[in-house]
């Protein structure tokens, strides 16, 4: 079963500490990648069954938002990704991330 994706991007480190932290603790998801995106942007992307992700999602844009001096750059959700999509995306399961993995 295709797990879907969620990826948040945000201005500053902060906010994008904040939109992780509340994306796990809100929904059964997987963190399977974080890092910088350019120009000071960092991105978070989650794992997940469908409902899980659009409840994460919403908490990690509220989290970023509510951080003092950070925003949401931009957001995005694949319900259903292709499976090469993994070839251009780091959005696949990888062993540092396996023993947090919510199986469903």
């Amino acid at each position: 079963m295709p797990q879907a994706v969620g990826v948040i991007q945000t201005i500053g480190f902060p906010p994008v500490l904040a939109a992780a932290d509340a994306m796990v603790k809100s929904g059964a998801v997987t963190l399977v990648y974080y890092g910088l995106a350019e120009r000071a942007e960092f991105l978070v992307a989650i794992r997940g069954n469908v409902a899980e992700v659009k409840q994460s999602m919403a908490a990690g844009i509220k989290a970023a938002d509510e951080t003092p001096g950070g925003s949401v750059s931009s957001h995005y959700l694949i319900p259903n990704p292709p499976e090469n999509l993994e070839s251009v995306m780091p959005i696949h399961f990888t062993e540092a991330v396996e023993d947090f993995r919510f199986l469903l």
